[in-house]
C-alpha cells in the first residue's frame, strides 16, 4: 500500500482481496455528502411535520426510495441515509415521501462526480478493459466526496489503474512457460488442457481460502487439470519462508500436498518445532527433513520462485494464473471452476 489516495481510495476501495507485499493502513472513508445534507435537513423536516402523523412504514419506504436514488442498498450514501432516517420522526418521513421527487433530484446531483469519474477513467483506460468494468462496478458504492477526491488526484489514480491493467493482461506464452518448469509442487499431467499456477504464502490467511479452493478443484477435476504451486512468502510473515522450504522438503519425499494441507490447516503455528511435528505426522523421513531445513537446502529455490513472481507482476498473495491469464478471485472454487469448464469445452 503506497499512498493514501492509491491505497485508501483505490487499492482498498476497488480491489481489496489478499495479502499484499507491503504493510500499511487503509484510508478512512470520507463522510458521504448525502449524509451531511440529510443530517441538517432532518431536524427541520421533523419539526415542520410533527403534527401530520406518519408511521414506521413511512420511514422504511422513505429509506428505500432515497437509497434507490443514491446508488442502491449497498452504496455508502445509502448507509448514511439509513442512519439519518433512523433518527427522524415518522411524521418527517411522511413529509419526505410527499416530496420525494425533490430529494431524488438533489441526490442525483450529488452523484454526478462519480459518474464523471467513471466516464473519464474508462475513456482513458478503454471501455472494453477489465479495469474499466471493475471501476464501473465498484464506484457505485463510493460516497460523492471520495469521487471528488479521486478526481482531484486523477493523474495518480489513472497511473495506478493502468499498472493494474498491465498486470492483468494475459502472459505471453514464453512467460507462462517459465512458470511451469519442473521443481514446484504439482498435481496433474503436463499435457493437461488447463494449467493453473498459484503463487502463495503459507502464513497468509487469504491463501488458506485459496488452498481450500484448490483442494476442491483437485477433487472435482482430477487429472483433467494441472496445478502448480509456487512459493511467494511475504517479508512480514516471519515463518512463511521456512514453511515454504518445508513444503519443498516434503515434495522431495513425495508428500508435498500432504505438507501443504497440514500447514494451511495450522497456519498460526508454523515455528520450526511445529514443522517437525507435521513432517512426522505425515510420515516423512525425519533425518532427511531436518537436515534439509537445517542446511537451508531449499532456500534458493524459494527465492527463485519469488523472482519468477516478480517477473509476472505478483505483488501479493494469493495470485493465480490459468493458461496464462490472471484469475480474478483465487479463493472462489466455483468461479474458478466456471473458467475451467469453459476451457475444457473448447
Amino acid at each position: 500500500m503506497r499512498t493514501m489516495i492509491y491505497a485508501g481510495l483505490l487499492t482498498v476501495a476497488l480491489v481489496a482481496s489478499g495479502c499484499e507485499g507491503k504493510e500499511g493502513k487503509s484510508a478512512t472513508p470520507a463522510k458521504p455528502a448525502a449524509a451531511a445534507g440529510a443530517a441538517k435537513a432532518a431536524p427541520a423536516a421533523a419539526s415542520a411535520a410533527a403534527t401530520t402523523g406518519g408511521s414506521a412504514a413511512d420511514c422504511d419506504n422513505y429509506k428505500k426510495e432515497l437509497c434507490g436514488a443514491a446508488g442502491g442498498d449497498k452504496s455508502a450514501n445509502c448507509t448514511a441515509i439509513k442512519k439519518v432516517v433512523g433518527l427522524m420522526h415518522p411524521s418527517a418521513c411522511k413529509a419526505g415521501l410527499a416530496n420525494i421527487d425533490h430529494s431524488k433530484k438533489k441526490i442525483a446531483a450529488l452523484g454526478d462526480p462519480c459518474s464523471d469519474l467513471v466516464k473519464k477513467l474508462c475513456g482513458d483506460l478503454g471501455a472494453e478493459t477489465e479495469t474499466c468494468k471493475m471501476v464501473t462496478e465498484k464506484t457505485k458504492a463510493f460516497p460523492t466526496e471520495r469521487c471528488e477526491q479521486m478526481m482531484g488526484n486523477y493523474a495518480q489514480v489513472l497511473a495506478g489503474l493502468k499498472r493494474m491493467e498491465d498486470a492483468n493482461k494475459p502472459l505471453t506464452a514464453e512467460k507462462f512457460a517459465s512458470l511451469t518448469t519442473a521443481g514446484a509442487g504439482e498435481h496433474g499431467p503436463q499435457n493437461a488442457k488447463v494449467t493453473i499456477v498459484e503463487f502463495s504464502d503459507f502464513q497468509c490467511p487469504y491463501c488458506t481460502r485459496a488452498a481450500t479452493a484448490t483442494k476442491k478443484l483437485k477433487e472435482k477435476y482430477g487429472d483433467k487439470i494441472r496445478i502448480i504451486f509456487r512459493q511467494f512468502p511475504l517479508s512480514f510473515h516471519k515463518q512463511a519462508h521456512l514453511a515454504a522450504q518445508a513444503s519443498l522438503a516434503a515434495k522431495d519425499q513425495g508428500k508435498f500436498w500432504e505438507m501443504h494441507d497440514i500447514m494451511f490447516e495450522n497456519q498460526r503455528a508454523l515455528q520450526r518445532a511445529e514443522l517437525d511435528k507435521y513432517a512426522k505426522k505425515i510420515g516423512l523421513d525425519m533425518g532427511k527433513f531436518k537436515a534439509a531445513l537445517d542446511s537451508g537446502k531449499y532456500k534458493a529455490q524459494v527465492d527463485a520462485d519469488m523472482a519468477l513472481g516478480g517477473k509476472v507482476a505478483v505483488q501479493g498473495t494469493p495470485t493465480m494464473f490459468m493458461n496464462g491469464k490472471r484469475v480474478a478471485n483465487a479463493a472462489d472454487a466455483n468461479a474458478i471452476g466456471t473458467q475451467i469448464d469453459k476451457l475444457l469445452a473448447q
